[in-house]
């Protein structure tokens, strides 16, 4: 493994840095979550014009970059450092993923270059609370999280040639004001029971959409009504391995998510420690004392060995047997946790008030872990995988 950077992705790194820095500050960053779709669009055209942020882990013929997961990654951090809302994770990390791994030739030509270019943001919906399970980061992904009777999940029925959805999914992110919905339904009843994924275009007749009071206004989630509503089968087969492809993006989103929190983190850490050399008390900065020096020492080594766990994770993503992306996340999410709780603590009776930003980072943190947490689970899912707890069975016994 080469831990260095190629001098592509640290361009991406120092353009996305500054462009972000000027144009999405705390300020920024409390106003744009109060508009409509959550983000600030100019911004998001932006990162697609001059970054191809949208399309950058998509293939050249598709109209995307034609990087990896690990410029994802890289991107993710940069943002995560200003917690900057975008529909970046919801569109490039789950949903065109998925339409590129499972979709026809003609729903990839229609679907991804539009998504390259900004011009279509995307949504994964999973029905009830299962995105993590979904996303195999949890548990097994047997597809039970979708629902197996009308009272449960999303239902998808085929009649006179046409796939129509009825039900409800919770917590979809960015679900309000995406312009395409991919759809996890259950369909064929208990005599061919399985989950599929279902294309729902914006305005469709049936679908209504409500923006959710969630903890973390930054990452914005929407309650999603399908009433109805004619979809179309993602792929040209009812019979693809649907548990498997998320489960495989899953990763590359945990990934992600765990280079968004490192880079929170990071940030978090670095205005505490700016904060703890200019206020005084007693007489002398604070961040003179040996008790706030130690502290924020730990908070460096736990950040450091989060980003090694994420960069690792970036780097080894797509390989079946390298699946590392949930123990990565585990590992951010308490990096993100720690770091934001000192900075509370630090910045003192300011630390958690409205006008300041700390508890911004705090909230991240906890609005992550339960979406697709929680931390011990995620640890639990990556030992069981390695198989770290298998018994290794009995000795052979040999026969006298």
């Amino acid at each position: 493994m080469d831990a260095a950077f190629t001098a592509e992705q640290e361009e991406i790194r120092r353009t996305l840095r500054e462009l972000v820095t000027k144009r999405c500050g705390p300020d920024e960053v409390k106003t744009a979550v109060r508009t409509p779709a959550g983000y600030d669009a100019a911004l998001w055209s932006a990162l697609a014009e001059q970054l191809g942020l949208p399309g950058i882990a998509l293939p050249e013929r598709y109209g995307g970059v034609g990087c990896g997961s690990a410029e994802l990654a890289l991107s993710g951090e940069e943002l995560g450092r200003a917690l900057a809302p975008s529909p970046l994770f919801a569109t490039a990390a789950l949903a065109a993923p998925l339409v590129e791994r499972l979709g026809t030739e003609e729903q990839r030509a229609a679907l991804l270059p539009r998504i390259a270019e900004g011009g279509l943001t995307a949504a994964l919906a999973v029905p009830g609370t299962g995105l993590a399970t979904a996303l195999g980061l949890v548990g097994d992904n047997l597809g039970d999280w979708s629902g197996g009777g009308r009272a449960g999940g999303v239902q998808a029925k085929l009649s006179d040639g046409v796939w129509r959805l009825y039900g409800q999914a919770e917590q979809v992110l960015d679900g309000h004001s995406a312009g395409l919905l991919v759809v996890a339904a259950h369909t064929g009843g208990f005599a061919r029971s399985r989950t599929l994924l279902y294309l729902v275009r914006e305005g469709v007749a049936g679908l209504v959409r409500t923006r959710q009071t969630s903890l973390d206004e930054t990452r914005p989630q929407a309650r999603v009504e399908l009433r109805h509503v004619e979809a179309e089968l993602l792929g040209a087969a009812d019979d693809a391995d649907v548990p498997g492809a998320l489960a495989a993006v899953g990763d590359t989103a945990a990934t992600v998510l765990a280079a968004e929190a490192v880079g929170a983190a990071d940030r978090a850490l670095e205005r505490t420690v700016e904060y703890v050399k200019q206020r005084e008390q007693f007489g002398r900065a604070i961040g003179s004392f040996q008790a706030v020096k130690h502290r924020l020492a730990d908070v460096y080594v736990q950040v450091q060995a989060a980003r090694s766990a994420a960069y690792y994770a970036a780097w080894a993503a797509g390989a079946e047997s390298e699946q590392v992306g949930g123990l990565a996340l585990a590992q951010a999410l308490d990096a993100l946790r720690t770091a934001a709780s000192e900075a509370v603590q630090l910045h003192g009776g300011i630390g958690f008030t409205w006008e300041h930003e700390a508890h911004l980072y705090f909230k991240r943190a906890s609005s992550d872990e339960l979406l697709f947490g929680p931390v011990h689970r995620l640890r639990a899912r990556a030992a069981e995988r390695a198989e770290l707890f298998t018994p290794t069975g009995a000795e052979p016994t040999v026969a006298v």
